[in-house]
């Protein structure tokens, strides 16, 4: 398992290679000179190219992608021109509201999709079952931001439930933190939640017409117990990895959710760095991003041997 761990670790190189590499070149091909938005029209081209020198934006751009990306794998990811600090600290600071919007995100998707998917297996071609797969046809169609801004209209402004945009940290009291989260996460966490859920009634299916399951009903095996116990834990790991996916998605794909409902998170911070042309902050942060992404499929894929024995042993 340590050998497995390490080798999945060691894997992280070669992606950041690669996504280093391309958000180089996009940062790179983006009209816009940072010394420019930074000094204002109002500079000379003189006062422009010293602060290009000392920035190392006039080196050729393989010196400066070798150059940066060695300071990466020592963990330094560049100094935010605006902000003035480093790019891990800008990134860390606003990693907390992401993180806590996907995790109530992840969270209401998992609570309302597992469920539904259950009992759209369970009743297989009824009108629940047509109904259910109706409803994440919709939740996979809708954009976030679209939702996210009929929730505003409907619940923050008509029906004045709840708030319809900013940010209370957990300090300021955890019923305070949710209330501000509640319209957000259920905007990003729609189409989870439909893809969780056709997922779970697909991998039920599967198991459902299994023999095992045959002959557990025909020994008088109560249904609750078939379904939960037996079917269920048993089709977990296709679901599990989506849940997984969608997690890393959602952690990703926050930035115009943050947008709509003006959440300080890592999407806000990746924004205003493209419009003010901060290339440290901009690849920094897509970089954390990626090493988050394939973190959480580590983790995932340690969580296959807990559910099912198979793997481990086969691991091994």
């Amino acid at each position: 398992m340590k050998g497995y761990i390490l080798k999945r670790l060691l894997s992280l190189i070669p992606v950041l290679l690669v996504v280093a590499v391309v958000v180089f070149l996009l940062m790179h091909i983006t009209p816009g000179d940072p010394a420019a938005v930074i000094l204002g029209p109002e500079a000379s081209p003189a006062e422009v190219a010293e602060l290009r020198e000392e920035l190392g934006l006039n080196k050729p751009p393989i010196e400066q992608f070798v150059s940066w990306f060695g300071n990466v794998l020592q963990g330094d990811f560049g100094t935010s021109i605006f902000m003035k600090q480093p790019v891990s600290q800008a990134f860390f600071e606003h990693l907390g509201p992401t993180l806590s919007l996907a995790i109530m995100a992840q969270v209401l998707a998992i609570v309302v999709a597992i469920p539904l998917g259950v009992l759209a297996a369970k009743f297989r071609g009824s009108i629940l079952d047509q109904t259910f797969m109706g409803i994440s046809l919709l939740g996979i169609s809708v954009p976030s931001f679209l939702l996210g801004l009929f929730l505003i209209l409907l619940v923050g402004v008509e029906l004045k439930w709840l708030p319809v945009a900013g940010y209370k940290s957990i300090d300021a009291g955890l019923l305070n933190h949710i209330k501000y989260l509640i319209l957000p996460a259920i905007a990003l966490g729609s189409m989870q939640a439909a893809l969780i859920a056709r997922m779970t009634r697909s991998s039920m299916l599967d198991v459902l017409n299994a023999n095992y399951i045959k002959t557990a009903r025909s020994k008088g095996v109560k249904e609750t117990i078939i379904v939960i116990k037996h079917t269920l834990r048993n089709a977990f790991i296709p679901i599990l990895t989506i849940i997984g996916q969608t997690f890393g998605t959602l952690v990703a794909g926050a930035a115009v959710v943050e947008t709509v409902f003006n959440i300080p998170g890592i999407g806000q911070l990746i924004i205003n760095s493209v419009e003010r042309r901060d290339f440290a902050v901009i690849q920094g942060s897509v970089l954390l991003i990626a090493v988050s992404y394939v973190l959480i499929n580590l983790v995932i894929d340690l969580l296959y041997g807990v559910i099912d024995p198979r793997v481990r042993l086969g691991r091994k």
